[in-house]
């Protein structure tokens, strides 16, 4: 069985850490607020890095985005931001969240 490559191993990580995130934290808030999001938000994307951190720290692997090459931490932010977009505008407007951040 081959290894995955390193791109596949940290949109894995991604998906992982976005489908506890969606799929249990953030539907179990008692306050689903714009600010209650992105403070676990904050943490969420602290463990996805630190976990790409420890698979990739001090190596020399390039990462490809389509249109560049870049290194492990900007390829989990990049990636993560991009995966959670549709998630969290979805999440949003089913539970009437004001994007404007708005909490009052």
């Amino acid at each position: 069985m081959a290894e995955l490559s390193p791109e596949a191993k940290i949109l894995i990580l991604n998906a992982v850490i976005l489908a506890v995130a969606y799929l249990g934290i953030y539907p179990s808030l008692q306050e689903k607020t714009m600010n209650r999001i992105m403070t676990i938000d904050v943490i969420l994307s602290a463990i996805a890095i630190g976990v790409a951190g420890a698979l990739f720290w001090g190596s020399d692997i390039r990462f490809n985005m389509l249109f560049f090459q870049s290194n492990w931490a900007v390829f989990t932010v990049i990636t993560l931001m991009l995966m959670e977009i549709p998630l969290f505008l979805r999440f949003a407007q089913k539970h009437g969240i004001n994007l404007m951040g708005d909490d009052d």
